[in-house]
C-alpha cells in the first residue's frame, strides 16, 4: 500500500495530525495496535475529567444549604467509572467515523519499520510505503520493578480506567505527580479514605508559581490530603488487604493501591533502528522543533518525544509536523504557548514562563495580579479561592506567561493562548467583557500590571502620565 502521510498512533497528537494531513489532500493511513484514541481518550485526560466534574459536584454540594438547596448528595465511583467508560466509547465512535468521512484509511495492528524504511502493519498483514511518517506512539506507566501488579489490588492508572473500580474505601495513592494530585482528590471526593505516599514534595512545581502551589496544598489539606514523604520500600499483599511498608519501617494497610509513578515512552516494537531513527538515554525519539527525527521523512510527536506529556503539546506538535510536510520547514514548535493544567481541589492553569524562570533567561519579569476573593462571579459561585496572574517584559511589553488558579482555569488560560507575545496584553487590556464574569479579571490583572511597572504605554496604548488609559 502506498500513501502520502502514514501516522502511528491514534492518540490526540496521531488523530489531529491524520485529520490535517486529510483535510490537506493527503492520503492518510493511521495505524494503532490498541484502543483507538489512545491514551488521552481512554485513560487519561477524557474520562479523568469526566471524574473531576463529579467530584467538583460533590464537594460544592456541602455548600448548598446556605444556597437554599436542600438534599443530600453522595458519590457512587462505581457508577462513576461506569458512566465515563460508557461516554468515552461515544467519543471513540465519533473519532473513528470523522476519520472514514475525511477518506483516512484506518488499521488495526502492530507497525514496525523495515530496513528499507517501509512499515510493515502485522495486525493487517501488508507493508506501507509512505512519503511521510508521523510517529505518535504515547506512553505507558512505569511501575518500579519491586512493586507487583495486581489487578483489582495493585493497580497503575492504565488499570483504573481498564477495569471497574477495585472495591473497598481504603484507598493508598504512590506517586507525586500531575496523576496523584489529581486522583487524591477525586477520590477523597467520592468518600475513600486517602493514604497518600510521595517520595518527593508533589507542591514543588516549578512549571506553577509558589502561590499558585501553596494555595493548592493548603486547599488539599483542608480534605485531609497531606502527603507522606517516606519513601515507600515495599508493597505486597496482605490478609483482605493490601500492605505498605516505608523504608522507615512504617505499615500501613488499605484495600487496593494506585501507582501514579510515572510513564515512559512507547516505542518498542517499531524497530526504529532499522530506519535509522534515533532515541536518547530515556528511550525517548529524538527531534528537532519541526518534529522531524533524525531521519527526515520521518517525524515524531508527543509522549514519545522527551517534554510535558500532555494531550496540549501532542495536539499542538501534530501541527507543527503536518505543516513541515505540506510545506517544508515553514513551521516550528514554540512550547511557550502550550498551556498545561491540573484538575484537582483546586484547577490550576498556566502558559509561558513564571517569573522565576524569566529571570533565569536574563529577562525583566514583572506581574500583574487579580484575585477571585473580590470577584462578584466568583462570590456568587461560593468559589473565591484563586488568582489570575500575567506576566510580561518589563523592557519591552511583551507577554512571557500567566496564570489561573481556580474554577475553570482549564477554560480560562485560553485567553492566554490566542494571538502573538507581543499583542496578547494590549487585546485584552482593550477587551469589552461580560459582567460580572471570571475572565474580566484578565483586564484587571493587565491594568494592575501596567500601572505597577508603568507600562501604560507600551500596553495600553497610551502615555504613563496624563490623559485617560483606553
Amino acid at each position: 500500500m502506498d500513501c502520502d502521510v502514514l501516522v502511528i498512533g491514534s492518540g490526540p497528537g496521531g488523530y489531529r495530525a491524520a485529520v490535517l494531513a486529510a483535510l490537506r489532500g493527503r492520503k492518510t493511513v493511521v495505524v494503532e495496535k490498541g484502543s483507538w484514541g489512545g491514551c488521552c481518550l481512554n485513560r487519561g485526560c477524557v474520562p479523568k475529567k469526566a471524574w473531576h466534574h463529579s467530584a467538583r459536584l460533590l464537594d460544592a454540594a456541602q455548600r448548598f444549604a446556605a444556597r437554599g438547596l436542600t438534599g443530600t448528595l453522595r458519590g457512587d465511583l462505581g457508577q462513576a467509572w461506569r458512566h465515563q467508560h460508557d461516554f468515552v466509547g461515544q467519543v471513540r465512535a465519533s473519532y473513528q467515523s470523522y476519520l472514514k468521512r475525511l477518506g483516512v484509511t484506518a488499521l488495526s495492528g502492530e507497525a514496525a519499520f523495515t530496513a528499507d524504511g517501509a512499515v510493515t502493519v502485522a495486525g493487517a498483514d501488508l507493508t506501507i510505503n509512505a512519503q511521510a511518517v508521523i510517529i505518535a506512539t504515547g506512553s505507558a506507566p512505569h511501575v518500579p520493578a519491586s512493586f507487583p501488579v495486581v489487578p483489582q489490588r495493585i493497580i497503575h492508572s492504565d488499570l483504573l480506567f481498564d477495569e471497574p473500580v477495585p472495591v473497598g474505601p481504603r484507598v493508598m495513592v504512590v506517586g507525586g505527580g500531575v496523576i496523584a494530585l489529581e486522583f487524591s482528590y477525586i477520590f477523597q471526593a467520592f468518600g475513600r479514605d486517602v493514604q497518600w505516599f510521595s517520595r518527593r514534595d508533589p507542591f514543588a512545581r516549578g512549571d506553577f508559581s509558589a502561590a499558585a502551589m501553596k494555595l493548592l496544598r493548603t486547599e488539599l489539606a483542608q480534605r485531609g490530603l497531606v502527603p507522606n514523604g517516606a519513601p515507600v520500600a515495599s508493597l505486597d499483599l496482605g490478609e483482605g488487604c493490601v500492605r505498605l511498608v516505608t523504608q522507615g519501617g512504617e505499615v500501613r494497610e488499605a484495600d487496593w493501591v494506585l501507582l501514579a509513578t510515572g510513564r515512559r515512552p512507547v516505542t518498542a516494537g517499531l524497530h526504529l533502528e532499522r530506519a535509522g531513527v534515533a532515541c536518547d538515554e530515556q528511550g525517548f525519539i529524538v527531534v528537532d522543533d519541526e518534529m522531524r527525527t533524525t531521519v527526515p521523512r520521518i517525524y515524531a510527536l508527543g509522549d514519545c518525544v522527551a517534554g510535558p506529556m500532555t494531550a496540549n503539546r501532542a495536539l499542538h506538535e501534530a501541527g507543527v509536523a503536518v505543516t513541515n510536510i505540506v510545506h517544508p520547514h515553514s513551521a516550528r514548535r514554540d512550547l511557550a504557548r502550550v498551556p498545561e493544567a491540573i484538575y484537582s481541589a483546586l484547577e490550576l492553569a498556566r502558559v509561558g514562563l513564571t517569573e522565576e524562570q524569566a529571570e533565569d533567561q536574563g529577562l525583566e519579569p514583572g506581574a500583574g495580579f487579580a484575585a477571585f476573593e473580590t470577584s462578584p462571579r466568583a462570590l456568587g459561585q461560593d468559589e473565591s479561592a484563586g488568582f489570575v496572574r500575567v506576566v510580561a517584559d518589563t523592557d519591552t511589553g511583551d507577554f512571557l506567561g500567566g496564570e489561573v488558579v481556580g474554577t475553570e482555569a482549564g477554560e480560562l488560560i485560553h485567553l492566554l493562548t490566542t494571538g502573538k507575545h507581543d499583542t496578547i496584553l494590549a487585546r485584552l487590556a482593550a477587551a469589552v467583557f461580560n459582567h460580572p464574569s471570571r475572565a474580566e479579571e484578565f483586564q484587571n490583572a493587565v491594568d494592575t500590571l501596567a500601572a505597577k511597572w508603568h507600562l501604560e504605554n507600551l500596553i495600553l496604548g497610551s502615555p504613563s502620565s496624563g490623559g485617560d488609559a483606553v
